[in-house]
């Protein structure tokens, strides 16, 4: 298969060598429209320009506009306004015969000195500001190299996410587990955007959303508002664009591994639209020539959302997606590949929501969502060695969310944030944990969990901006929850303070306390966990920023963050919960949590972004930052996801309007480990681990390099892109863990991706 790959790779190569568009005489349009950030209404007359060209036009009477016979290729686009920051959007593709939407929101300057102006430009005024917040735009996400058009791999370029393992796109934010983050799309929350996920977490090898469907996404790594809550670690704010509303589009893909299409178009004149995406694997075809004797993953999804405006203050959507995953390893061949379970896994979930959007004129804005989440999970794990059952796990999760955020601007200097969440959960658990020797040589009974876990979560916030006209910022919040389930109050204030020394350079500084719900594929395990609490963490940053150039930022970030009331198990003191329960992917049976657990993430980052203004963008970033936690000893332990270290150089190059030359490479320290007790293994037939070395050694440093070639085609009616690359260039043996091979009853590597090459193609029609 490895062959077929390359073969396939040469014919693209050669097609785009050969090949000749007609770039320079097909053209394209561009229509979108621009409104005030703050209140959602259209600004009248604003100034629309293409840079670097004469082309430009303004905003109608509706904030509309319209710019027909654009030659093909890839623009920047500058939007301004009096009284407004301007802003500047890069990799605008403009494809021949199709209308290609941009949509800009500008904020208003509240600073009124001759000496300072307040200009944006290629980032955003968020960016600029608030401090562990990085934006991307859909073509960033798309084009971004080892990232496969995943929205959550392309986040393992940043500083504060540690990179830990290429066959799993979760997130390490600051020291953090993938259990403490979140995802909310076009307002709806949703704990999981991967396929194969695992409950209760937040991480997968291979996301779900199609990328051309993205708008925008927003990255919170660390002290964010009250507007988001129940998470520790970060937030990943995804906007979804809006289908067609002028013709009918269509698109297929075709990757690596998987087989797609969309088609879009417009309802009622205009007055709304709609938009379907499907996708199927086939990597069933091409698995053995990537990682031999794996279980063969099969997979699906497919989102769908249609936008109506009912007037001009007035816009409802829908939103679904849905994904459906299989995978099966059989006993012959676990035996064949020393596989120490086979297994049987069938996952199945699906997110649904209506989002009203309610314009005050010019004062502000309403979004009230109502959603319900169906994730069935069903998993049949038997050991390999003795053929007998280690687990058995039928889950069914739902949740039913009613989500209301209003943003008012009392006037320029005064502005708030404020809502609520009301969220029920309904679940149903029939899950068996067989008697084992667990990690640590202890004997377990069988623990057989029939329960129910229904129970509100009810949460109110507030966040309060003030600006004041000298160039100073504050922003005091509060968020107040409660839960039925443990009859827990609970109070979150956070607030955050900006200094613009000038109009390139500012400092931000925040506080803030996080609260986060236990899993419930925890809480089922024990009805004395009623009494648990929540686990919490206090976030202190400080961020410097500085504007290079338009479109070059420094970013200098120290952070510390503060853990209490996470779960520990008494019978396993040595060992942090929430970290072991992931890196083993299993929830184990744990029948005597405590609400002990203490731990500690502080650490510096630096990087340097360059966006797209001419024909080269880039990032450089690096961290050095330590992870830990206070076991029942009393006795300070690395956390196994504390790298130390990290320096990522991404970037790329476009020629001209047909090439594109992009590439990444990651350098990190060595993830801690506790070795074997090599005696006791043996003669349990399972990995015990050394009880005096608790992630005490570590693993080698990680490296890896990832380049792209990307080729457009434009036809009369249609364009073509095909893409070609290559994750682990030069081959590095990245080493993922060290486990215990149960049928050879000795260790082994665990070994991470070697050199894989990746192809496919867009066809736009």
């Amino acid at each position: 298969m490895i062959k077929f790959s390359r073969e396939i790779s040469l014919l693209f190569f050669l097609l785009a060598a050969n090949l000749t568009g007609q770039s320079n005489t097909l053209t394209g349009t561009i229509k979108g429209r621009l409104i005030d950030k703050d209140s959602k209404s259209a600004l009248i007359g604003a100034n629309v320009i293409v840079v670097n060209t004469t082309i430009g036009t303004s905003t109608d009477t509706e904030g509309n506009f319209e710019l027909i016979g654009i030659p093909v290729g890839s623009y920047s686009m500058k939007f301004s306004y009096i009284g407004y920051s301007k802003v500047i959007k890069t990799d605008i593709i403009v494809r021949p015969g199709r209308i290609t939407f941009i949509d800009g929101e500008l904020v208003s300057s509240s600073i009124k000195t001759d000496s300072i102006v307040v200009t944006g430009g290629y980032f955003t005024d968020s960016e600029i500001q608030p401090n562990s917040i990085t934006g991307f735009s859909s073509e960033e996400v798309r084009r971004a190299p080892g990232s496969g058009g995943d929205v959550s791999r392309i986040m393992l370029s940043l500083p504060s996410v540690a990179k830990i393992n290429d066959q799993s796109n979760s997130l390490i934010v600051r020291g953090g587990s993938p259990i403490e983050n979140i995802f909310y799309i076009d307002n709806i929350e949703i704990p999981n955007i991967n396929h194969f996920p695992m409950v209760g977490s937040s991480g997968g090898p291979i996301g779900i959303l199609n990328v051309d469907f993205i708008k925008n996404v927003t990255f919170y790594s660390g002290g964010f508002s009250t507007v988001f809550g129940n998470r520790l670690s970060s937030v990943m704010d995804i906007k979804l664009r809006d289908g067609n509303r002028d013709e009918f589009d269509a698109q297929l893909d075709i990757s690596f591994q998987s087989i797609g299409g969309i088609i879009e178009g417009p309802l009622h004149d205009g007055s709304g639209s709609w938009f379907l995406s499907a996708r199927k694997s086939y990597l069933d075809l091409i698995f053995e020539s990537v990682a031999p004797g794996e279980a063969m993953p099969d997979y699906s999804d497919s989102h769908f959302k249609l936008a109506y405006n009912l007037s001009k203050n007035h816009k409802i959507s829908f939103l679904n997606i849905f994904s459906r995953d299989r995978q099966n390893m059989n006993y012959k061949k676990a035996i064949e590949n020393f596989k120490d379970n086979y297994f049987d896994i069938k996952v199945d979930m699906n997110t649904a929501g209506i989002n009203w959007q309610y314009l005050w004129d010019k004062s502000g804005y309403s979004n009230f969502t109502i959603s319900h989440l169906y994730w069935k999970d069903r998993k049949d794990v038997k050991e390999t060695r003795t053929r007998m059952q280690r687990a058995i796990l039928n889950s069914d999760e739902q949740e039913l969310r009613l989500r209301n955020t209003n943003h008012y601007r009392i006037n320029e200097n005064h502005k708030s944030d404020f809502g609520f969440d009301v969220k029920y959960l309904f679940n149903i658990y029939d899950n068996l944990y067989a008697s084992r020797v667990d990690i640590l040589g202890q004997s377990f009974p069988e623990l057989h969990v029939q329960t129910d876990i229904n129970y509100f979560l009810i949460s109110g916030f507030m966040n309060y901006m003030y600006d004041t006209n000298n160039n100073f910022s504050l922003y005091p919040g509060l968020r107040l929850s409660y839960t039925d389930f443990n009859n827990k109050f609970i109070i979150e204030p956070r607030f955050s303070a900006t200094y613009s020394f000038n109009n390139v350079t500012s400092i931000t500084a925040s506080f803030g306390i996080y609260s986060q719900s236990i899993p419930a594929v925890f809480l089922a395990q024990n009805k004395q966990y009623k009494s648990l609490d929540n686990p919490e963490a206090i976030h202190y940053v400080l961020s410097f920023n500085h504007i290079l150039e338009e479109d070059v930022k420094l970013t200098l970030e120290l952070y510390d963050k503060e853990y209490s009331n996470l779960p520990v198990d008494p019978s396993r003191p040595q060992l942090l919960i929430f970290d072991e329960s992931i890196f083993n992917i299993s929830f184990d049976g744990h029948t005597g949590l405590i609400s002990k657990g203490i731990a500690s993430s502080c650490g510096i980052e630096m990087s340097v972004q360059k966006k797209l203004a001419k024909n080269i963008y880039g990032l450089i970033a690096g961290t050095y930052f330590r992870s830990g936690y206070r076991d029942l000893n009393g006795k300070w332990q690395d956390r196994i996801f504390d790298n130390k270290f990290s320096f990522t150089i991404e970037g790329g190059y476009k020629p001209d309007n047909k090439w594109e030359f992009s590439m990444r490479w990651i350098y990190a320290g060595g993830a801690p480990y506790t070795p074997f007790d090599i005696e006791t293994s043996k003669e349990a037939y399972s990995g015990v681990l050394d009880q005096a070395r608790i992630n005490g050694e570590r693993l080698p440093d990680y490296h890896s390099l990832n380049l792209r070639v990307d080729r457009r085609f434009h036809f009369i009616n249609s364009s073509l892109v095909i893409y070609f690359s290559i994750w682990n260039a030069y081959g590095r043996k990245n080493i993922y863990a060290y486990s215990w091979n149960e049928l050879k009853n000795e260790p082994r590597e665990e070994m991470q991706w070697t050199s894989i090459p990746i192809f496919g193609l867009e066809l736009e029609f």
